[in-house]
């Protein structure tokens, strides 16, 4: 089992304990493509921070491949990020003062790779994106659509095992939005990466094989959606 969640529970105290996962029980296999829904507020990007290693959680314990992920230093936990798991959000997160191909090169900075073979790797996957033209480009020279990509060739660059996704569609027109989420369908099928997508977007959710619905802290219900997954890009579109 790729992850495995047992009981996990977290508590924000901002001057007034707010309990945000109430004891969440989910295993996600290796390859498996996954939509985690649910209402604002309903602790569904919490716990994408507690898989992404970017929170830690309270009680309980949580398994990534194997490997036991509780009170883990900063750099344990950066290790991890950066060997198993690729990062998209609603945001993009990409560095303004950056061009596309060095925003996606950055992850292969920080492992210490040299100059020439980190820009070399970071074209071909601006290349797969369809974004060759735009590597000397910054983000405030690129469409919203545009700058996903740019994100996702970021995220893709160290080969992780897992993307995690956060509202991927969030800033999207409904157009791009399709466009982004068959990108991540292709990855997860053709090249087998675990996907994990947080989305309040019943269209986005649909591109899955597992839909975990999400309320209050506690999970309502997981959804066998593999016979479905397709339907967003034939009778479904997108709600914004």
């Amino acid at each position: 089992m790729l992850i495995e969640l047992k009981n996990i529970h977290k508590t924000y105290d901002n001057g007034q304990p707010l309990h945000v996962l109430k004891g969440i029980d989910l295993e996600i296999e290796k390859g498996e493509f996954v939509s985690i829904m649910g209402a604002s507020g309903s602790g569904k990007s919490t716990l994408l921070n507690i898989l992404g290693i970017l929170d830690n959680y309270d009680e309980g314990e949580y398994h990534l491949a194997g490997h036991l992920i509780k009170n883990l230093s900063e750099r344990e936990s950066a290790t991890y990020r950066n060997q198993m798991i690729g990062f998209v959000f609603q945001s993009f997160n990409l560095i303004g003062f950056k061009t596309a191909v060095e925003n996606v090169e950055l992850p292969l900075f920080y492992q210490g790779m040299n100059r020439h073979r980190r820009r070399e790797l970071a074209m071909g996957y601006l290349e797969k994106m369809g974004l060759t033209d735009w590597a000397g480009h910054y983000p405030n020279e690129m469409s919203g659509g545009q700058k996903q990509r740019v994100a996702i060739a970021r995220a893709l660059i160290t080969h992780p095992e897992i993307i995690l996704a956060d509202e991927p569609t969030g800033a999207l027109d409904s157009k791009t939005s399709v466009e982004v989420m068959e990108l991540l369908t292709k990855l997860n099928r053709e090249d087998g990466v675990t996907i994990i997508v947080v989305t309040h977007e019943s269209g986005v959710a649909n591109c899955a094989d597992k839909i975990v619905h999400i309320k209050d802290g506690l999970i309502e219900r997981v959804e066998d959606n593999s016979q479905h997954h397709s339907s967003m890009f034939g009778t479904t579109t997108i709600m914004k």
